[in-house]
Formats: structure tokens, sequence, C-alpha cells
């Protein structure tokens, strides 16, 4: 009876743990949990910066495929054909190459008799190519480069529709995204070609700057920034402001003190987490995230915060995005892991000519941003900090900041138009041009017709937002715009009951009341071109964003 109890307890024993020379389940640790990814490597990094990348290119093509005709297209506000001919008058005698490169644009080598289809067919192949990139998370140098001169040729030729900082902020954020890549090879774990750690530094050196101009112009501009009152009117004088901006707008002053000390925490303190080791470069990644969703909520410069987002991503390394990742085998997470455990035992690839070039060609890079940042650092450090400023037609580095004053009074404009055939007859009706996004105010004011001083009670009632009065009854004659003072209303007062987050106080003409005859009906606007005339500058003006 001896034999069976010897082999119930060697039964028992072998229950007790694996053999000394069993291995582990593939993808778990000693201790059966799931093998965490180990730090210091960015494979799935690159993963979620491209994905984010084509998403922001995604939206940029598909406005530029619904805006672009109506802008610079054959008959929009600024033809860019009518911007490349003057370009090219101005170089005349110098050469050609001399306007490409004031000017890079691929419409150069275009017809230009077809204008629209040249928008259009930029914007189609822009939005294919980021498309794919955004649903398969593959990429490579030629997709990227491609999305760069797509969107670079399209900037190069808007004109003060593509003046903003933030196109010039995806520009260089597209153009670091090209060297994130290997050449040729379409796979989201390109073994042969890891995430270079000078691309990744040329994200944080981005958002780097990007945050701590925003908040050196802030302290440098507004005296608001400095005694912590400018929240007390950024709710409600930024640009279309939401719903939620007017919640925000009614809190107690010393919430708005606190947001005003957090953006500068933010912009002037956080920044320097970068440099500060791994964990401080990831808490500066998550704060600085956060803060672009917090304004996401609270604003409508959106495009901009989800733009901010994407160098922020190169904080995290795999170990601090693997979450974003499913843990099962065979997946990227596992091949991930699988791949740092081949270099932890000293499995190294065998270095390549391809590879030694794609180096070089790294180190190149870092060579052409630090000396490009040469006049951006000189910049950040003057007294006369100026923002949005691009020192190179390529926009390959460039200086930024925003808000750096704060507007103190709304204003909102409207424009008028009539189908009247004698628009300075008494009788002549007036009605306002509706414009999505805007607060509707037509019922809650008595307007006044261009160009005459009588008062004249509105005709017909208010008309929804967005909707044009003239559909169907030809082209109307335009009349000069006017200006409407306005201020958020309080909760429960009149304007609110009403729907309306705005109530009036002061209505003025924007222009004086008598204007010279202009071609086609068209405003008198500072740098806007009529059909076959060229832009008019106005001496004196100029455009803060």
């Amino acid at each position: 009876m001896a034999a069976p109890e010897e082999t119930l307890r060697r039964r028992k024993a072998g229950n007790s743990g694996p053999e000394p020379d069993t291995p582990p389940e593939s993808g778990r640790d000693p201790t059966g949990c799931p093998a965490r990814l180990r730090t210091g490597t960015f494979w799935l990094t690159r993963i979620v910066l491209l994905r984010a990348l084509a998403f922001i290119y995604f939206v940029a093509f598909l406005v530029a495929l619904h805006q672009n005709k109506q802008l610079i297209g054959d008959r929009g506000l600024l033809p860019c054909r009518a911007y490349l001919e003057s370009v090219r008058r101005y170089f005349q005698g110098r050469g050609g190459w001399e306007a490409v490169s004031y000017a890079p644009t691929v419409l150069w080598l275009l017809d230009w008799s077809r204008m629209n289809a040249n928008l259009d067919a930029l914007a189609l192949l822009g939005l294919g190519v980021s498309s794919f990139v955004l649903v398969t998370g593959c990429a490579n140098m030629v997709l990227m480069a491609t999305l760069w001169v797509l969107y670079m040729s399209l900037v190069n030729v808007g004109q003060i529709w593509y003046s903003f900082g933030w196109e010039s902020q995806l520009l260089e954020t597209g153009f670091l995204g090209i060297f994130l890549c290997p050449l040729w090879t379409l796979s989201r774990l390109p073994t042969g070609t890891p995430p270079s750690q000078i691309v990744l530094w040329g994200f944080r050196w981005l958002i780097f700057r990007i945050m701590l101009g925003a908040g050196l112009i802030k302290i440098r501009g507004d005296q608001c920034w400095r005694d912590l009152t400018c929240m007390d009117f950024h709710y409600e004088t930024q640009p279309v402001p939401n719903p939620m901006a007017y919640l925000l707008h009614q809190s107690p002053w010393w919430a708005h003190r606190f947001e005003t000390l957090s953006n500068h925490f933010l912009e002037l303190v956080v920044p320097f987490f970068i440099f500060l080791g791994r964990r401080l470069c990831i808490l500066h990644g998550a704060l600085q995230i956060l803060f672009q969703v917090v304004l996401v909520i609270s604003g409508n410069l959106s495009f901009l915060n989800w733009l901010t987002m994407v160098p922020s991503v190169a904080c995290f390394d795999d170990a601090a995005l693997g979450f974003l990742f499913p843990s099962g085998p065979g997946g990227l997470k596992d091949r991930v892991r699988k791949m740092q455990e081949e270099a932890a035992r000293g499995t190294r690839p065998t270095l390549r000519y391809g590879c030694m070039v794609r180096q070089a060609v790294h180190v190149a890079l870092g060579i052409l941003v630090a000396w490009l940042s040469v006049p951006v650092v000189l910049n950040l450090l003057s007294p006369a900090q100026v923002m949005n400023t691009s020192f190179n037609s390529l926009r390959i580095v460039n200086t930024y900041g925003a808000f750096g004053s704060i507007t103190k009074e709304r204003t909102e404009v409207i424009l008028q138009g009539t189908a009247s055939p004698n628009a300075s007859a008494p009788d002549a009706v007036w009605e306002d041009y509706g414009f999505k996004c805007k607060p509707d105010l037509r019922a809650q004011r008595v307007d006044h017709s261009p160009g005459r001083e009588a008062p004249g009670q509105r005709q017909g009632g208010s008309v929804p937002t967005g909707l044009q009065p003239f559909q169907g009854q030809g082209p109307p004659q335009v009349g000069p715009g006017r200006a409407l003072q306005v201020q958020v209303q309080p909760p429960g007062g009149p304007a609110c009951c009403g729907r309306q987050v705005v109530g009036p106080e002061e209505d003025r003409p924007l222009l004086p009341p008598t204007q010279p005859a202009r071609p086609g009906g068209l405003l008198p606007v500072p740098g806007l071109a009529a059909p076959g005339a060229g832009v008019e500058p106005v001496p004196g003006q100029c455009a803060e964003e």
C-alpha cells in the first residue's frame, strides 16, 4: 500500500509549480500576471503619433475641400490664380526659382485655367492618404511627405485665409512626421527602422516652444494676464463662444483667478518638465493634453487644441501608452514586448547600409532644426516677442503664441443686403445675412438701413441663423457692415430666456454711410480683391491672432 501513497505525494509535488526548465507562458511574468512593457522604447508611440497626425491632416483637407473654392478658387474672395500671377510678375526677370521659393506650391506645375479642379484634387488626394494612415496606422516617408507637400501647397496660396498660427504648426508637425517613418515599408512595426530619438526630441522641442511662447506672450502682453483678470473677459470675447463658455463666464471671481494662475503654470513652468527625466516628461505630456481638452470644452479653437495634442504624444514611451493596445498574444503590444526581450538579451539587428544612411539623415535633421531654431529662441528671449511667425517659406521651424491680448468688449459684425433695384430708396428692404454658429440678435434689434439715417423696423421678422435671405432672387446689393456691441447676459436674464447668449447694447455702422461704387457690389474689405482687381492694402491695418 506504500506505492500508491508515494505516487500521490509525487503527483501533489508536481502540481506545486512548473519544472525549473519549463518556460513561463508567453506574455506573462512568473507570477502569471500579464507581462509589462519595458520603458525606453517608442514603437507604440510612433503608431499613436502617426494616427493622431493623420487625423489632423484629414480634418484640414476636409475643410479645404469644402471651403477653398469659395475662398481661393476661380471666383473666390482671393483667387489663388491672381496671387500666383502677381508673384510671377514681381519676380519677372530673375528666373522662376525665386517665385517658386517665395511661394512653394505644386500649383505652379498645374493648369491655372482649371484652378477649382486643382484645389479639389489636392484636397481629395490629401483626404485619401490621411485616411489610409489613420485607419491602418501604417505610413512611410513617401506618404507623409505627400501630405506635407499637399498642405504646404494650399497654405502658400491661401493668403489671409491660411495666415493663422495653426497652419504653420501643422506644417512643422507634419515635417517631423516624415522622418518618423521608414522610407518604403508599410508596417506598423517596421523592425528595421526603430523610431529615432532625434525625431522624438524634435516633437518635444515643438511642444516646448508652443507652450512657452504662449506663456511669454501673455506675460509680456496684456496687463490683465499679470493682474489675473483676463479670464473675466476671455469666455465672452473669444471667437464664437460655446454653451460651456457661457456657463464658465458666470464663475465667481476667485475661479477666474485660479484659471489664470493655472494657465501661467502650464505654459511657463510645466514645459521645462520635458528635460527632467522620464516621469516628469510623461507628466508634462499628460498635463498638456488635459489642458487642451479643457480648452476644447470651453472654447471653439478646437482645431488648434487637437493639433497641439499631437507633439505631446512624443512625451510617452511604450510602457506609458501600452494601455491603449490589446494584450492578446500576437498583438502589437505582445510583439513589442518580444522585441524588448530580444534587445535585453543583447540581440541586436545587423547594421545595414540603409540604417547608416537613415541615421545620417536624422543627424542632419537635428542640425537643421537646431540651426532654424536660432531666430525662434532669440524671439522668445526678446522683449519685443512676436507670435505665430514663420522665418522660412517652408515653415519648418516657427514661433508660436496665442491670446497675447484679450478683447474686453465683444462685437458682432452684421452684413446686410437688399434685393430692391434702388438700394437708396426709402422703401428698400434690407435683410441680414445669417452665419452658422453666430448668435441670432435680429429679434431683439431695431435696424437702421445702410446709407440712411432714418430708423426702419425690420420687416418679416427674424431669420434662423445660417440661412440666406436672397436665395432664388438674383444677386442682391450688399451694404456696408455694421457692428453690434453685445454683452453676455446673466443666467435668467431676458436674452437667456429668449435662447440668446448675448444681448445688444450698441448698434453702430462699421463703415461710413456713403461708399464709392465697387465692382459686383463687393464690400471694400481690407485686403479683399474685387474680381479683376488687385489686393488693396490698407495703411496701418494689421491683424492679431
